[in-house]
């Protein structure tokens, strides 16, 4: 059974000449596991689970279960045919895992007993624990916050990645109790933790990921002061994480220091050199 607290990492897909780059893949799963993570959020946004095809996706999901605990895995499921998404959603479950991730189906923009008939059908077909991924700016629909409190009062609705930019409902989730609340917004890992979320699903944790973990162990400990420093300390590599659209910047950390090569699939663009730059010199400095 999967504990959906911590630092959950949002992993990187690396590429390599169009393909996906299964050692890199392997070396960072490896390399984060070492410093500690809770577990690894594999094809969501940061993954480019969009670019990826199913047979892709999956493929992926099966590597890095050869490589890490099958509690320690979370996959992404995003989709607005409804239909594809649950035949999908049974592919996925024929793998152990600890969860999948949903946010609203995109650009449909469905009503709000709209998104309630949907989250309640894909809780109902899953046989693994379900973590709603809301994320209004990127499916262009906004869950209110009494839907959202209704939704996740089902029993297999397990965590929210909470992305929606509106404390208020992040403290009534967290208040209520119904589930884990994990901040998606890497900014407020030290706010959610402050107001007794459960931590993060983050994708500037790839980048020294250990002090991340030891923010997460300084709040459990009660030791606050300790743990503010240690997210300043980070705050210049979080703010940089997303100078381009995720997860350009944190590959191109990632390739400065040979985990992989700076590679996106197109639409997306790969990390500009003025931004290399600037992570060279972040980098730096978070090093010491």
């Amino acid at each position: 059974m999967s504990n959906f607290r911590g630092i959950w990492v949002a992993l990187v897909t690396p590429f390599r000449d169009g393909a996906v780059d299964y050692p890199a893949l392997q070396g960072l799963v490896a390399q984060l596991l070492e410093q500690g993570v809770a577990g690894f959020v594999v094809c969501g946004t940061t993954g480019e689970a969009a670019a990826l095809s199913h047979e892709e996706q999956l493929a992926v999901l099966d590597a890095v279960l050869q490589w890490v605990p099958a509690q320690q895995v979370i996959m992404g499921l995003a989709g607005n045919n409804q239909r594809e998404l649950l035949a999908f959603l049974r592919d996925i479950q024929r793998r152990p895992l600890a969860g999948v991730l949903v946010p609203a189906p995109y650009y449909i923009r469905p009503s709000q007993a709209g998104l309630e008939a949907f989250f309640r059908t894909v809780a109902d077909t899953a046989s693994v624990p379900v973590v709603l991924y809301d994320i209004p700016y990127r499916t262009g629909v906004r869950i209110e916050r009494e839907t959202l409190r209704r939704i996740v009062r089902h029993p297999n609705i397990v965590a929210i990645k909470d992305c929606a930019g509106d404390v208020e409902t992040t403290m009534a989730l967290i208040a209520d109790g119904q589930v884990s609340v994990l901040t998606g917004e890497d900014l407020q890992i030290f706010a959610n933790l402050c107001l007794g979320g459960a931590g993060a699903i983050s994708a500037s944790s790839h980048i020294r990921a250990d002090l991340y973990v030891q923010l997460f162990r300084e709040m459990e400990e009660g030791t606050v002061n300790a743990a503010r420093r240690t997210f300043y300390r980070l705050l210049p590599w979080m703010q940089a994480a997303f100078a381009e659209p995720n997860p350009a910047a944190v590959k191109g950390a990632l390739a400065l220091q040979g985990w992989m090569t700076n590679e996106v699939r197109e639409p997306m663009q790969a990390c500009t050199p003025a931004t290399l730059e600037r992570l060279k010199s972040v980098l730096a400095d978070l090093a010491h």
